[in-house]
């Protein structure tokens, strides 16, 4: 029989028994986390079905949105939000990281069922969706696909994504970037350039070309290329 190993990600330890308790009724295998860290390293080790996701991590931490934003990104898991917030602001930042269900404290027990029920089967139901990062379109936040990034750019505090029709921008930092992007598909060849290893034209042990672009390769990445290349 397969494990429906469901992650709940929960920093209150009383909020986190009563909800791990009503899973584990309705014989779903759960995994705890208390913060942001806690949950990606599961996440890196685990098979999980779907996450159950607090907002507010406590003080100091990452919150659950943020971590939404990663596994919307990166590890292609359905979630769902559980939370005290139940504010027009906190909503809409949610919605943008892909979320199946919001549910807010107090909740009941069969709604957290039907919640967690329907974001199994959307997810078994749908396609699988090319990863997609955030990022500006002039004056608006939109959903790039990481498909069509050809290569990314650190300029100052943001970053800018090239593709082949626009330039997007986004503040946040190379590091931050690939821990949010398949690391599949993308490598960093120098303290300032991501790229998409799929749009590579051709390369030497100094430079990467992408479009015509000349893309530096300093020698702390050059072990990146010699994977992808071997």
């Amino acid at each position: 029989m397969e494990i429906k190993s469901i992650l709940l990600v929960e920093d209150d330890f009383l909020n986190r028994r009563l909800t791990k308790k009503i899973l584990l009724e309705n014989k779903y295998h759960v995994l705890e986390a208390k913060n942001y860290i806690e949950a990606i390293q599961i996440l890196k080790k685990e098979k999980i079905i779907l996450a159950i996701l607090d907002i507010h991590l406590g003080e100091g931490e990452q919150d659950g949105i943020s971590l939404g934003q990663e596994i919307h990104a990166k590890y292609r898991t359905p979630f769902i939000y559980l939370t005290a917030y139940d504010n027009t602001e906190i909503i809409n930042k949610a919605v943008m990281t892909a979320p199946y269900s919001y549910l807010t404290k107090p909740f009941k027990n069969i709604d957290l069922i039907a919640s967690v029920e329907i974001a199994i089967q959307q997810s078994k139901n749908s396609e699988i969706k090319i990863p997609t990062i955030l990022v500006k379109d002039i004056d608006y936040t939109v959903e790039l696909p990481t498909n069509t990034i050809n290569y990314i750019e650190s300029d100052g505090n943001y970053l800018l994504f090239y593709t082949d029709k626009k330039i997007y921008k986004s503040r946040a930092t190379i590091k931050q970037m690939m821990d949010l992007l398949p690391q599949d598909t993308f490598i960093q060849t120098h303290r300032a350039f991501i790229v998409n290893t799929q749009k590579i034209e051709k390369f030497n042990i100094k430079s990467i070309v992408i479009k015509n672009t000349i893309i530096p390769v300093s020698k702390k990445y050059i072990d990146n290329i010699d994977v992808v290349f071997k």
